[in-house]
């Protein structure tokens, strides 16, 4: 009774990982020959993960990748795809993010850019750094119903508390003024204390001409391209890879 008594009280003070872990010594012959000091800490050990675990999922989750199983781990690089495995692990394992570093991908459609982009926001969450993913096409639209509901100050101070803002598909369709304007802002406010990845088919040298006004593209490029990491990727469309994978095997089951 006294037990039970004591597991909802560790519950009730939010402290789940201890409580869990008190339940499994109960079941464990073996924790008897332990000391009342090493059990404390297996059980103090076990909070912090349990702590960790839950802190990774919740910034995982606010995230909202584009491909939130992507893992760095997971990286094909083979050498038609132009990555070299040991300098992205090098990169990931690095302080990019402390430091506010950029992460500029570029190639060609389906080369995998996105889901590089976002192995990487979702290491730096595993990592316990906050990520956010925004697809530039999309974001224009959202800017103006931000504007419209007078909640944009406040997204953009979230934006700039944020560890790691992945900007998907820069440079594809048009951009009017007031996205300038706010691109500006959002990227201004990041400049050296904040991490950036964008991802574009648009080669970097064409970024200026993208975003039209001289003086305000002369800013934005400025703050993105003081420190910076470039990974470009080559080869064929892995997506285009994948449908013709599928269709031989459909074919082959039908034969």
């Amino acid at each position: 009774m006294m037990m039970q008594t004591t597991l909802a009280q560790l519950r009730a003070l939010k402290l789940d990982g201890l409580a869990t872990g008190l339940e499994e010594q109960l079941t464990q012959s073996g924790m008897a020959a332990m000391s009342f000091e090493e059990r404390l800490a297996l059980l103090i050990d076990r909070e912090v993960h349990y702590r960790s675990d839950r802190k990774q999922a919740r910034l995982l989750k606010l995230a909202h990748l584009k491909y939130p199983q992507a893992a760095i781990e997971d990286i094909d690089a083979r050498p038609t795809r132009g990555i070299d495995r040991r300098t992205v692990m090098s990169l990931a394992l690095g302080d990019w993010v402390t430091s506010g570093h950029s992460v500029l991908i570029c190639g060609p459609t389906g080369a995998g850019k996105s889901w590089l982009a976002c192995a990487l926001a979702q290491y730096a969450c595993r990592r316990g750094y906050s990520a956010l993913y925004q697809r530039v096409p999309r974001l224009q639209e959202e800017l103006r119903i931000r504007h419209g509901s007078g909640v944009f100050g406040k997204w953009l101070i979230q934006l700039a508390r944020t560890d790691v803002l992945v900007l998907d598909d820069w440079g594809m369709g048009a951009i009017d003024n007031a996205t300038r304007s706010d691109l500006l802002e959002i990227i201004d406010d990041r400049a050296v204390s904040k991490a950036t990845i964008i991802t574009s088919q648009l080669p970097i040298e064409h970024w200026h001409a993208w975003i039209g006004d001289a003086t305000i593209a002369d800013a934005i490029l400025d703050r993105i391209l003081q420190r910076n990491h470039r990974l470009t990727l080559t080869g064929d469309s892995l997506r285009q890879q994948k449908q013709n994978t599928a269709k031989k095997e459909k074919s082959i089951d039908l034969s």
